[in-house]
């Protein structure tokens, strides 16, 4: 069956708060806005139809006069239907950015300090490395600045965090902490886990107790509940293949969360100020901290900002995803693929910027295959 395109709008107005951020801008003019439903539609189907690289895709974008999902393709060459804002997609590491959200809000809250070392939150019987006698803080971790590498030796589908903790008890770093930018999955999955034991609970419970529940997020959650599988489309690999699915229990934080377009966007719209919630301090903060990360690139906690965009991609076996939002314009760009081919250029034209050519250090997971 051929695919279809499905188009969704919501023109509800709401009232916009102005959030104030430091963002590295461009020299180029700043669009004045996002590219049309049409323009988006015709991106879907020369990808979709013509280049044949992905099966399934929905974009949402928002902004003060409301939002708008379009949509094609569909879950998979047995299942003919349109995905849409209820599509459930893995979304690879933009789960960093919530495991970001969670770190900023216990900051806040006094539960923990940026500045304190990894090692005050790691169970008594493991060793955190240190390097000429500096040591890895939480910041660290959020940043990518920790020194761990991208991912653990010897990692497997049921990776816990025991063997995670067991790694760190004998890696030795090759350069300092806080030194230097190097994208880790480990890292930020360690972030997560040790959060949650300071917490004393588990990564979902905290993560459903402190972000989806306050958002109303319903559709957001590693462990998909039994709503969130009947709209879960499967992921397509090499060959658009179903994917073997994304679980791997200690690095849940750092790419292990399903979420849908529409769920997406209350996130972005709770990040622009559109509307008020409980975690509106926290996601300010995630905005106060810069570090370089290359020419014209930095990063947040969590967030990288390019192009004055506050923005995060993800991939896993089977999906490929981008999310951000321009403060300057107050607009905001989700797109979920159901195939492991990037759609960040999707993501940038949409911004009617042209795709910056991300480096190896701002891609996501390409190595995490079976």
């Amino acid at each position: 069956m051929a695919p279809r395109l499905l188009v969704l709008r919501n023109s509800l107005l709401i009232s916009v708060l102005l959030l104030s951020v430091a963002v590295v801008c461009s020299a180029q003019t700043l669009p004045e806005r996002l590219a049309t439903s049409k323009e988006i539609q015709d991106m879907l189907v020369q990808r979709i139809d013509v280049q044949h690289k992905n099966v399934g895709i929905v974009v949402g974008v928002i902004n003060k006069r409301g939002r708008e999902i379009i949509a094609y393709g569909h879950f998979d060459a047995s299942d003919p239907r349109v995905p849409d804002g209820d599509t459930v997609f893995e979304i690879g590491s933009i789960s960093k950015v919530f495991t970001s959200l969670l770190l900023a809000d216990m900051v806040l809250k006094g539960e923990v300090k940026l500045d304190d070392p990894i090692s005050k939150y790691l169970p008594a019987s493991v060793h955190a490395p240190t390097r000429n006698g500096k040591q890895i803080t939480l910041l660290d971790l959020a940043t990518h600045y920790s020194g761990l590498p991208r991912m653990p030796n010897s990692w497997n589908w049921d990776y816990s965090p025991e063997q995670m903790f067991e790694f760190l008890n004998h890696y030795e770093l090759t350069r300092d902490p806080g030194q230097k930018y190097e994208y880790s999955n480990l890292a930020v999955g360690l972030l997560g886990q040790l959060l949650a034991l300071r917490a004393g609970t588990d990564y979902e419970t905290l993560l459903r107790t402190r972000v989806t529940d306050p958002l109303q997020m319903h559709s957001t959650a590693v462990h998909l509940t039994p709503e969130m599988k009947t709209n879960f489309t499967p992921g397509h690999g090499t060959g658009l293949k179903i994917a073997h699915p994304w679980e791997i229990p200690a690095l849940a934080p750092a790419g292990g969360i399903r979420s849908t377009a529409n769920d997406l966007l209350i996130f972005l719209a709770a990040n622009m100020g559109i509307i008020r919630t409980p975690l509106e301090p926290a996601m300010k903060k995630m905005l106060s901290v810069h570090r370089p990360v290359s020419p014209g690139v930095q990063i947040a906690l969590g967030w990288h900002i390019q192009n004055g965009v506050i923005c995060h991609n993800g991939q896993t076996n089977g999906y490929n995803t981008f999310m951000g939002y321009d403060p300057r314009r107050k607009v905001g760009v989700v797109v979920l693929s159901n195939a492991n081919q990037s759609i960040d250029d999707i993501g940038w034209r949409t911004f009617r910027f042209p795709e910056p050519g991300l480096t190896e250090q701002q891609t996501d997971i390409p190595n995490l295959h079976p």
